[in-house]
């Protein structure tokens, strides 16, 4: 099928790293806004918010490695977030961009705060939004705002955590909506909130199975370790890179010069989430998952809270962020709420 809305244009972008693929708008100019997918998703997701994009700015958006057409490099996962970081930078300098406002949604969001921390002085962000982003102390195995480690090795995160079957469905190039875990039925379980169907339901799953899987994309490599829940992430692929042993931002004071940060999530978001749904510690206190030790030592992982207190750090370092909770909104409120989504992102991006 053609997964390329009217008036978009895919370009390969040769790069200093690899070769990405990169959605433009025909015809525009001006300001440039990357949008970076997250996690089981691509560039597709986001092309109705860029046809809907104020007609003054340039909207882009790109694969990440082993998603979507970019190169299908395998993800050094002791790196955490920076190959994709990495691959941002030399397609914001393969494009010849002086200045972006960057997006990043979910496992996006960290790709985009990686990028921003490790160029103090250098970094080109006009701008920054974060929509949903996975925690800056990545995702699982974590207590506290602090983001404590619960165990020393990172039990409870990574690639075991993922589901089996929603993996064989993915390779399976699963379209049917017949089981709660086809990649149909995640999306609109989780991606958005239900009952919404998003438009262009179909070229969203397209874009979900364009995800590249194994050891070295998704879900990655784990490893057994005696503590709960039994594994603790491995080296390589997608959910290594989340792991709190290797992702970690704790502190965004150093960020020069600071851009501006808009951080846009959905109210009923079950992904990212206080007692998120894909948080084994979560799972364990409500008896899902057996042997839980307790909420004094792995407590279910506070991933908004995380992500307001490294927000109020930065303010407080002389940073600017606002927060806007979009109601009846899940994981992706630039799917279920577009109107609302598009309105405070222009808001945003005109320093409003």
């Amino acid at each position: 099928m053609d997964t390329l809305l009217p008036g978009i244009i895919a370009q390969q972008i040769p790069t200093s790293r690899l070769t990405v693929n990169v959605l433009s708008v025909a015809g525009r100019t001006g300001p440039a806004v990357l949008f970076v997918h997250g996690n089981v998703s691509s560039s597709l997701f986001w092309q109705p918010l860029m046809l809907a994009l104020p007609q003054e700015y340039r909207p882009l958006a790109i694969d990440l490695r082993g998603f979507g057409d970019t190169d299908a490099w395998g993800v050094n996962a002791t790196h955490g977030l920076r190959d994709y970081s990495d691959d941002l930078a030399a397609v914001i300098d393969a494009l010849g961009l002086e200045a972006v406002h960057l997006v990043g949604w979910s496992m996006g969001g960290g790709v985009v705060l990686q990028y921003l921390v490790d160029r103090p002085g250098t970094h080109r962000v006009a701008s920054l939004t974060l929509e949903d982003p996975v925690s800056p102390f990545g995702f699982g195995g974590t207590r506290g705002l602090d983001g404590t480690l619960c165990d020393p090795w990172g039990a409870g995160s990574g690639a075991g955590s993922a589901n089996p079957e929603f993996i064989e469905r993915l390779a399976g190039q699963d379209r049917s909506g017949d089981s709660p875990l086809s990649p149909r039925q995640v999306l609109l379980a989780h991606y958005v909130k239900p009952p919404h169907v998003p438009e262009h339901l179909d070229i969203l799953v397209e874009s979900m199975l364009s995800t590249r899987l194994g050891e070295f994309h998704y879900p990655g490599n784990s490893r057994t370790v005696d503590a709960w829940p039994g594994f603790a992430p491995g080296d390589l692929g997608v959910l290594n890179t989340m792991a709190p042993t290797v992702f970690r931002i704790s502190d965004l004071s150093g960020v020069e010069p600071k851009p501006p940060v808009l951080w846009l999530r959905g109210a009923d978001d079950v992904i990212v989430s206080d007692t998120s749904l894909y948080d084994l510690a979560y799972l364990g206190s409500l008896g899902v998952i057996p042997g839980w030790p307790g909420e004094q030592t792995w407590p279910p992982q506070p991933m908004v809270s995380q992500t307001r207190a490294v927000l109020l750090g930065y303010a407080a370092a002389g940073g600017l962020f606002r927060e806007v909770v979009i109601e009846d909104a899940g994981h992706g409120p630039h799917l279920d709420q577009p109107e609302r989504f598009l309105a405070e992102l222009s808001d945003h991006l005109a320093g409003r």
